[in-house]
């Protein structure tokens, strides 16, 4: 048995003064503080002083880190890439897939099958995978971004059944551009299956979005980026992910994919509930300026942007910085910014025990100072970084 104190705790979504979490064979057993109960006789004690206590992030949208791409699939390439996410306090995440030649694709989506059944020891400080993104091949060519328009395909059930067969199921979101012919009933087939189907690189109208609305899609990707401008007559995409309320969307909020200022704007208007934060990041992220691969790309990173043929490919951002963007971008609280990219991407994912602190639930637990700057990490219980 373990038992944390601090100064304060969020879990995220509530706020605890002197809190008391015990954890046991990896879980937490207990949420408290220390005004209602004692630290147990015989138990091994950490107390971060002046410290918060918030559960580590879940990143849903991610493509590689340390020098390695997911789809790359092998071990070594993963636990590099891995190790890096927790030491910026992600815990749980869904390796995402760019669009490839579809054999390339089933390869990746396989080895990546074999990861999650295979899991990641938290004691060695290493995020786990708990499902797939996918995203692309069923993406529009005119808001395609850098993935390759001659491996884009039109959705159909065909094609969604060798990609799912090939994943074992493990797909857990698909990002898909609702306007293309067969989209609809690849929407609605993927969620009978619990896949969350998010609507992005798409040139739609308001009509075409909320038809796939109808048909059980409920978030939008990278909201701004990779998708039809907005209009103030022709609203389109843009205008049914901003005003729907059922809708949850996500964004890349590094200052380079988004202004500052539209950062504070999405975030009023999508709110605390709504809103998620992703990293799109690339296998560039942790690493000094120079080339990488993104799928079958040839990446380039320059004055902390991923470029490629001089368009953004993802970025090299942590989901620790992003978290400390929406304090300084929208001036929200520690708080509020943890749910962001805790709570809310899990829900979004639908991981029943991922992103709060409470009893059941993997131990998994930053230490971060007021600033949200990150000062331990905690994976399965043991103090990692």
């Amino acid at each position: 048995m373990i038992a944390f104190t601090a100064k304060t705790m969020y879990t995220p979504l509530e706020r605890i003064e002197e809190p008391l979490l015990i954890v046991e064979d990896g879980f937490i057993s207990e949420v408290t503080s220390r005004s209602r109960r004692e630290i147990p006789e015989h138990c091994q004690h950490f107390d971060f002083a002046g410290a918060v206590l918030a559960p580590a992030f879940i990143d849903i949208h991610i493509h590689g880190g340390a020098g390695h791409d997911v789809m790359e699939g092998d071990p070594v390439s993963l636990h590099a890439f891995e190790k890096l996410m927790a030491s910026h306090g992600v815990g749980n995440y869904l390796p995402t897939t760019v669009t490839a030649p579809v054999e390339v694709t089933l390869s990746a989506l396989g080895r990546l099958a074999d990861t999650i059944e295979q899991g990641a020891d938290c004691s060695e400080g290493r995020a786990r995978p708990l499902g797939i993104h996918l995203e692309g091949p069923f993406i529009s060519h005119v808001r395609r971004g850098v993935h390759p328009p001659e491996n884009l395909l039109l959705p159909s059930l065909k094609a969604f059944d060798r990609f799912w067969d090939a994943a074992r199921g493990y797909i857990r979101m698909m990002t898909i551009a609702p306007e293309l012919p067969g989209a609809q009933e690849v929407i609605a087939e993927a969620v009978k299956r619990g896949v969350c189907v998010s609507l992005g690189h798409s040139d739609a109208d308001m009509g075409s979005t909320r038809t796939a609305v109808a048909a059980g899609a409920r978030h939008a990707t990278h909201a701004f980026n990779a998708m039809r401008p907005l209009d103030h007559r022709h609203p389109g995409i843009l205008g049914e992910v901003l005003t729907d309320s059922h809708l949850s969307a996500d964004i890349i909020a590094d200052g380079i994919h988004l202004d500052p200022a539209i950062v504070d704007l999405f975030l009023k208007i999508k709110g605390v509930e709504s809103a998620v934060l992703i990293t799109d990041a690339t296998a560039a992220t942790g690493m000094p300026e120079g080339r990488y691969r993104l799928g079958a790309l040839d990446v380039e990173v320059r004055g902390g942007k991923c470029l490629s043929n001089g368009k953004l490919a993802g970025s090299v951002l942590t989901m620790d910085h992003a978290v400390r963007n929406v304090m300084q971008f929208a001036r929200w609280d520690l708080q509020q910014s943890l749910r962001l990219a805790t709570l809310n991407p899990a829900r979004v994912a639908g991981l029943d025990t991922g992103g709060c602190l409470k009893p059941r639930s993997p131990a998994n637990i930053l230490v971060l100072n007021r600033e949200g700057e990150i000062q331990k990490t905690i994976m399965g219980g043991v103090c990692n970084f």
